[in-house]
């Protein structure tokens, strides 16, 4: 589901930078959200992307109105490019969501116009 999204599968996209602890479950992470980013959690259609210590798995928290789904992605091979500044929260383009799910670095690449692919 998360490498199949197209342009209209989510309203916004988030990516908590930094390292959040993946054993939260969907409370945890819909606390952090609100708490300390400031964000609805309940914003249908949202979908806020987490990453651990290692950076092969991410956690991502999805409303979908009726209930949260709660998405784990683990990679055999590489890892994700995630931004580690751990007070920021970035809201993602639909390009840069595509490139971090690829394991293309989405920062400083961006910038320069020429996604850089680090395993």
């Amino acid at each position: 589901m998360l490498n199949d999204a197209t342009k209209n599968s989510f309203k916004k996209v988030y990516i908590a930078c930094g390292r959040t602890d993946l054993r939260y479950g969907v409370t945890g992470l819909a606390t952090l959200v609100k708490c300390r980013y400031h964000l609805d959690p309940y914003d249908k259609g949202t979908l806020f992307l987490f990453c651990g210590r290692r950076s092969d798995r991410l956690k991502a928290l999805l409303w979908e109105g009726d209930g949260f789904l709660l998405m784990s992605k683990y990679l055999c091979d590489g890892h994700f490019q995630w931004p580690r500044d751990p007070a920021e929260l970035k809201s993602l383009t639909y390009e840069q969501y595509r490139l971090l799910m690829e394991g293309f670095a989405i920062d400083r690449s961006i910038k320069e116009g020429q996604p850089k692919y680090l395993v």
